[in-house]
């Protein structure tokens, strides 16, 4: 038979241990695997978990990013509760608690507005061909990995225009039509752009 003093020190050691389940059970909850969206940038991901850009060395040495100010669509990053970051792979997936369905559901409805206002400029197309259009995917492919979404400062997208240039509009059919004339009015062609850019790091 158990004493109400026994009774007592086994509720309590038993709320003690169902406690420290709950505690760590809400630690594990709080791990994330982050998937980068078009337009992120490490500084952006860094203010999203931490406030503030103490993150952004953090990240790029933990996922082997050699150019801080580049990410691509679609790379994933486990971010921790107690804010560590592990590059992703299947062994941490398995034990981290994806906490980023609701994360992406927000991103997809915030790309809503910007995609459609895209579809609604899609007709546009480039009158760059063979050797040309070899310079400026060349140019592309330097500048921001082919994609449409990425920023850096005020550059913005494919080509890293100056968000001056694009006046707002950073559908991927007003990027190709401002990253001609761009290219055209400076340098005459794609080609005269690459050496440039070979010449000085930037065109």
């Amino acid at each position: 038979m158990i004493s109400k003093k026994n009774f007592v020190k086994v509720s309590a050691t038993l709320g003690a241990v169902a406690l420290g389940v709950s505690a760590t059970a809400t630690a594990a909850n709080a791990d994330t695997i982050y998937t980068v969206q078009s337009g992120d940038t490490l500084s952006g991901i860094s203010y999203k978990f931490a406030k503030d850009n103490s993150m952004v060395n953090d990240l790029a040495k933990k996922n082997n990013i050699q150019d801080i100010n580049k990410i691509y669509v679609g790379q994933k990053l486990i971010i921790k509760s107690d804010g560590e970051i592990q590059e992703y792979n299947a062994q941490n997936a398995a034990n981290a608690n994806v906490a980023n369905n609701n994360t992406q559901a927000t991103q997809q409805q915030a790309a809503q507005p910007q995609q459609a206002q895209s579809q609604a400029s899609q007709s546009y197309t480039s009158n760059a061909s063979g050797s040309e259009a070899a310079a400026k995917a060349w140019i592309a492919a330097r500048e921001s990995g082919g994609n449409y979404g990425a920023t850096n400062g005020q550059y913005i997208g494919k080509y890293q225009l100056s968000a001056s240039y694009l006046n707002g509009d950073y559908s991927a059919a007003n990027q190709e039509r401002v990253a001609d004339q761009y290219v055209a009015s400076r340098y005459g062609s794609w080609q005269n752009a690459q050496a440039h850019w070979q010449a000085n790091g930037w065109y």
